[in-house]
């Protein structure tokens, strides 16, 4: 059966999720049904370089697979002519599914770049993927539209928590870059003398920190997904279970076995179920995203939600939370992928208009 269906998988970039972008590619190039999809990879490498590659799935794909489909050329390019050949092939395809996490990829950068390309991709447009990537702009943005956010202060530059702000927020407090995905440079301090340290190490991700109130409550993850018929729908809510002694759910509590139990559906009255669905839905709504989103909140005692983070591409792994989600509602993993692609054919953008003469 020939593929009907070209798609460019983008993975890797310039940024701390380099890695954990390699492992959700891997999994999404493992998983597509090459009977339907003819599959493109695109690698950037940490010093922005991109290589368009050639599918050689055969069997298990991992890391090492996909730099075996992308090899480094003998000759590096520079990150601007690479960039522009790759244009040249990503024109070619159907549709591009941009496996990227973090700055240069989640943001709005890559996104940009596949608009003027003018083709379709799986996920939010530029102006979503921007607000929703930078931590300062979500939460705005969430209030406005009547939705509840933790308190925090934001620090730019040589700025500092105030004695003011330290009154307002308590402790503990949670100290994370404002562009950074939910794991890296995050740090919990108990104590306001740790704080100096704990900013310096969320500033070697970003020059924009966000210092929050911790917010008492189960953590509980709820994936959106946009239909091809134009539907948004909400998955059954996961809630995350760190293991007491490690504090909470950081980089290593993510991706190290034992430390983190994932419940899913996760063990709810049905109108907590349905009021965490209908906000998340309403999250996705007003960030103005396509495609995919996932949802973080915290959820008191009572049934009231504080939205923590969100994340426009979430962890793309078999065993992540949103896959995980989208399982437990009856939708496998390579269901899931044809659902993403399909609805992003559709949503596929409008050709820029040419001007009148």
């Amino acid at each position: 059966m020939t593929p009907s269906v070209r798609v460019a998988v983008i993975f890797g970039g310039q940024n701390t999720e380099h890695g954990v972008s390699l492992k959700s590619a891997a999994s999404v190039m493992q998983h597509l049904d090459r009977d339907r999809y003819e599959v493109v990879p695109v690698r950037i490498t940490v010093e922005g370089e991109w290589i368009v590659g050639t599918d050689r799935q055969a069997g298990t794909v991992d890391e090492s697979t996909l730099r075996l489909m992308t090899p480094d050329r003998a000759e590096p390019l520079s990150a601007a002519e690479s960039l522009f050949r790759a244009i040249e092939a990503i024109r070619n395809v159907d549709v591009v599914f941009p496996v990227l996490h973090g700055a240069f990829g989640e943001d709005g950068t890559v996104q940009s770049v596949l608009e003027l390309a003018g083709v379709a991709y799986v996920g939010s447009g530029v102006l979503a993927s921007a607000a929703s990537m930078d931590k300062e702009f979500t939460k705005k943005i969430l209030v406005a539209d009547g939705l509840t956010v933790a308190g925090g202060v934001v620090l730019r530059d040589d700025e500092q928590v105030g004695d003011g702000d330290r009154e307002r927020l308590g402790l503990p407090v949670f100290v994370k870059p404002a562009h950074g995905g939910s794991s890296i440079g995050v740090s919990r301090v108990t104590d306001w003398s740790a704080l100096a340290a704990a900013v310096e190490v969320a500033r070697l991700s970003d020059t924009k920190v966000l210092v929050e109130a911790a917010v008492p409550g189960r953590e509980i993850d709820v994936g959106v997904l946009q239909m091809p018929d134009g539907r948004i729908v909400a998955s059954p809510p996961l809630e995350i279970r760190v293991a007491t002694e490690h504090g909470f759910f950081d980089f290593e509590a993510k991706y190290e076995q034992g430390i983190t139990e994932f419940m899913v559906p996760a063990d709810l009255e049905p109108g907590h179920t349905k009021h965490l669905q209908e906000e998340a839905v309403r999250v996705f709504r007003a960030l103005g995203c396509a495609g995919l989103l996932r949802v973080d909140f915290f959820m008191a005692a009572d049934g009231a939600l504080t939205v923590n983070e969100v994340n426009t591409m979430p962890g793309m792994t078999a065993m992540s939370q949103f896959p995980r989600m989208w399982q437990a509602a009856g939708t496998d993993y390579p269901a899931l992928l044809d659902l993403l692609l399909r609805t992003a054919l559709v949503n596929r953008r409008p050709a820029t208009p040419a001007l009148p003469s």
